[in-house]
């Protein structure tokens, strides 16, 4: 039997009431359902998580990352080992962000060029220079069903002048992605809409990566410091202009509150690492907001995070058990909430795909504004 190796979408349903979209992804690793939340596995892991486990909450792709598993343990080596399905024991979806954020996010360490972006590793301090050639080689060679073209990401402050001249770089960064690429048969590639805070940029590089006809289109330079509010404008302008026939990719978001605002607005991927850090702070999520499992009045508390969550840990553990593990820096205790806040992420995601094919998302968006995404207790 042969498998298809490129990422193919179809659009099954469009809310009346919102923008939001129902969707399915086939790569050559299976069926993705959309709109989806991927969880991040930056070094081939999901932190804590097997991945027998981080399938059980739903998941159907993960995100890696090219920056980190270029410097450790090196995509040559994981291609010897079998590639980064095999190599991490993955074997649904994967897709590699281009490394673009994290180099730029060294700051200090690290200079940019047309040629690309020169760095020291944050491990040790080895020096590196990071094209787009070198990016898409990199995720090719890792075995990613979907590969991210290397951009810029400018800070979302920048000067209108800056934000045009990374803009128009990107674009020439994203055609050498393009002339790069060996593996089209087995690798997608995902181009990055860039332009900052103004619409007539956004519009201008929307435009340009449409005529590259790419295998999808992702939203990026937003939840880097800018207010929610200014993100969800930002994607409320872009994501009409992006084609409607592939799938759209809002990179770095976010919060529950943030996912289903944004899935009304025509988004149909994310990836954060919300859930999984804030489980690791001891922060878990539930239907009526987020809450810290490290409270005092947790700890006699025998109900479980979440009484309508069906996830292991809920199941079969208390608050104050919880509690207890984590305030004992127990290993247990970043596991079961990072299993319940996962689980809950893609019951979330379930819940949304559902009400849109029902009819009824427009009640989770309203749900969603009148939310302030926390609780105090």
């Amino acid at each position: 039997m042969t498998m298809e190796r490129t990422v193919n979408f179809e659009l099954l349903h469009v809310d009346t009431k919102t923008k939001a979209r129902l969707g399915k992804m086939t790569t050559p690793h299976g069926v993705v359902h959309t709109p989806t939340f991927m969880p991040v596995g930056t070094a081939g892991t999901v932190k804590a998580m097997l991945p027998e486990e981080v399938e059980s909450t739903g998941a159907e792709v993960v995100l890696g990352n090219t920056f980190h598993l270029y410097l450790r343990p090196g995509h040559k080596t994981v291609n010897k080992l079998g590639g980064l399905h095999r190599f991490s024991n993955w074997n649904k979806t994967i897709l590699t962000d281009s490394g673009g954020y994290q180099v730029f996010s060294l700051k200090d360490l690290r200079s940019i060029s047309e040629k690309g972006v020169e760095f020291r590793s944050p491990y040790d301090g080895s020096k590196h220079m990071m094209t787009p050639e070198l990016s898409l080689q990199i995720q090719e060679t890792l075995g990613t069903d979907i590969a991210m073209a290397f951009d810029e990401c400018p800070p979302h402050d920048a000067s209108r002048e800056y934000i045009a001249r990374s803009m128009d770089m990107t674009t020439r960064w994203l055609d050498r992605c393009i002339a790069a690429r060996e593996q089209p048969d087995k690798t997608s590639l995902f181009g990055i809409v860039q332009g900052g805070r103004f619409e007539d940029l956004r519009t201008q590089h929307a435009q340009t990566l449409i005529e590259r006809d790419l295998d999808g289109y992702a939203i990026g330079g937003v939840a880097i410091g800018e207010a929610p509010e200014e993100i969800l404008r930002v994607v409320d302008f872009t994501a009409p202009l992006l084609p409607e026939n592939k799938p759209r990719y809002l990179m770095g978001v976010g919060y529950p509150r943030d996912l289903t605002l944004a899935v009304a607005r025509g988004v149909d991927m994310f990836d954060c690492v919300i859930p999984t850090r804030n489980a690791r702070n001891g922060r878990v999520f539930t239907n009526d907001g987020y809450y810290s499992i490290k409270l005092a009045s947790h700890k006699e508390d025998n109900e479980p995070i979440d009484p309508t969550c069906e996830c292991p840990t809920c199941k079969n553990y208390s608050r104050g058990y919880l509690r207890h593990l984590f305030i004992s820096n127990e290993i247990l205790g970043l596991r079961l909430l990072t299993m319940h806040n996962l689980w809950f992420y893609q019951s979330h995601m379930k819940q949304i795909r559902r009400s849109i094919e029902e009819g009824t998302f427009d009640q989770m968006v309203q749900h969603a504004m009148n939310s302030k995404n926390r609780r105090d207790n």
